[in-house]
């Protein structure tokens, strides 16, 4: 079972790297570069060596991209 599914669709939470790299089809260096560039949202700090980003401006970042292709 995966980690998306254990939370109803819209509920905001932390999504660690594999998972935003799953919903954008991203690798870690292109999200990382486009970070850089303010192209993507940024990462937030969730421990010492761990960060994470929130699903919703995920989740509106993909909506984005999605409404600049009409």
């Amino acid at each position: 079972m995966s980690q998306t599914s254990l939370f109803p669709p819209g509920e905001r939470r932390i999504l660690r790297r594999d998972e935003v790299e799953t919903k954008t089809g991203f690798k870690r260096a292109h999200i990382y570069n486009l970070m850089k560039k303010g192209e993507f949202p940024q990462a937030i700090r969730i421990g010492v060596r761990a960060v994470g980003w929130d699903s919703a401006e995920i989740e509106q970042w993909i909506a984005d991209r999605l409404n600049d292709r009409a």
